[in-house]
């Protein structure tokens, strides 16, 4: 927050949506809204008359307590409302999630709509890639090291184009790679040095492979020659990709190795690497909010 990637027309549409939503329902407090966005359309998922963990996020994001806002509005008391630019802000605060799926024996740590997360923290940065690094790091994130390997692992041909200069990034950096048959085969017709491991069939799995000698990325893992695994079985309904996967992440998470399942995040986490971010300054919430806004005043 604020929005880095939405389109302005799509956040305008988002506001007259919530606006109309909370006439019509007669809503008078807190309340969350789900909305699904694509190409500048805009859709409503569900609406919530409660607030949610980001009710104070928010709040602490944008230093205006919203909560006694609605507090006093729902008293009948007359209130007056903030008056926000958030292109003026010149900050950007991440909120990354926690998990506990360490304690969940047998539970697939893979991410769908529903909520999973047990907790979650939130950091400011000078910008985007900055305080997204920083919240991962808060929220137990280990950052790769070089002197072992990149697990690469991505069902699916348009993310793996997706990812391609990520990747690409991070072996310029001088990470180490190795990749399930099909990842490797893609990235190295694209001129990337790229170590080919075979999938695993089940969790007993860690046999070399009789056509190809490459070794078992089960065995890489357990055996502590991984530093963080990037699987993404999304768009794929393969059911070797689908078991592969899940044996994989379970012994990433076992095995306390980190583990990203969503495209972007990885890409977002190669351009952090690319830009230094894993270095930076820690600094004081009052330091952001002291910074100067070009729009509105208190």
């Amino acid at each position: 927050l604020p929005a880095q990637k939405l389109m302005t027309n799509t956040i305008r549409q988002v506001k007259r949506y919530a606006s109309m939503i909370a006439s019509a329902l007669e809503i008078t407090g807190p309340f969350n809204i789900q909305f699904m966005a694509k190409d500048n359309y805009v859709q409503v998922i569900e609406c919530n008359l409660r607030a949610s963990r980001t009710f104070p996020f928010v709040s602490k994001t944008l230093n205006h307590n919203f909560i006694s806002l609605a507090t006093m509005a729902m008293c009948g008391l007359k209130v007056q409302p903030y008056r926000i630019s958030l292109l003026d802000i010149d900050y950007v605060c991440v909120k990354a999630p926690m998990f506990s799926f360490t304690r969940l024996r047998g539970a697939d740590p893979t991410l769908g709509v529903e909520m999973a997360s047990t907790g979650e923290v939130a950091c400011f940065g000078d910008s985007e890639h900055e305080a997204f690094m920083q919240a991962m790091m808060a929220a137990k994130f280990r950052l790769p090291s070089k002197d072992k390997f990149i697990l690469l692992s991505i069902a699916s041909e348009n993310f793996r184009e997706q990812f391609k200069w990520s990747a690409m990034t991070l072996h310029k950096l001088g990470y180490k790679l190795c990749g399930t048959p099909g990842t490797a085969a893609f990235y190295k017709s694209k001129g990337l040095d790229i170590v080919a491991v075979k999938k695993p069939t089940d969790e007993e799995d860690e046999g070399v492979c009789e056509e190809t000698g490459a070794p078992s990325a089960l065995k890489e893992i357990r055996s502590g020659h991984v530093t963080m695994v990037i699987n993404v079985s999304e768009d794929t309904t393969r059911r070797d990709e689908i078991t592969a996967g899940y044996i994989m992440r379970r012994a990433a998470v076992d095995f306390d190795i980190s583990l990203v399942t969503n495209i972007k995040c990885a890409i977002e986490i190669a351009e952090c690497l690319d830009r230094g971010m894993d270095k930076f300054k820690v600094k004081h919430i009052g330091e952001f909010y002291k910074l100067p806004m070009i729009g509105w005043r208190k």
